[in-house]
């Protein structure tokens, strides 16, 4: 299979949610070594949970088949631009590459716009639309320290 194969199943993944009506026309395939991995498509109604995006729900499937949080040497088909949090998730997971097929302002203009987020990621925390307040910040720092010093750590 090359490229345009992967993003096709992306895409007709992301059909399959107009008969369903489990989230939106989004779907996503992780390919690693030239086979699929993981697949999703948005199942943010479906599940009542608001990160079950394509991305997020394809990169579960992956790390599942693989037996691995590290996706490293993966690359994500994505019918549409990943949102922030997807994009997150990607660069945690150590995917490599990401195709697009729709971007975010296409995505707009059939009512999922991500520009909030964007903007909201770009203010310091304190100009955030959430309040932000520390709270116990000792007693956290006390568990990082715990961690640091373990040595049965697994870093990611």
């Amino acid at each position: 299979m090359d490229p345009a194969d992967f993003m096709r199943r992306a895409i007709a993944l992301s059909r399959e949610n107009l008969a369903t009506q489990d989230g939106g026309p989004f779907g996503a395939v992780v390919v690693k070594d030239g086979r699929v991995v993981g697949e999703g498509r948005n199942r943010v109604v479906a599940t009542n949970d608001p990160t079950a995006h394509a991305e997020i729900v394809a990169i579960r499937a992956a790390t599942q088949a693989l037996g691995t949080f590290d996706l490293s040497g993966c690359t994500i088909y994505a019918s549409c631009e990943p949102c922030p949090m997807c994009l997150g998730a990607i660069l945690w997971a150590r995917i490599g590459r990401i195709y697009q097929a729709s971007d975010r302002h296409e995505a707009k203009a059939i009512g999922f716009d991500d520009e909030f987020f964007y903007r909201e990621l770009a203010l310091p925390p304190d100009r955030r639309s959430v309040a932000v307040e520390r709270l116990l910040g000792d007693e956290a720092k006390a568990v990082f320290k715990d961690w640091a010093a373990h040595p049965g750590r697994v870093r990611y």
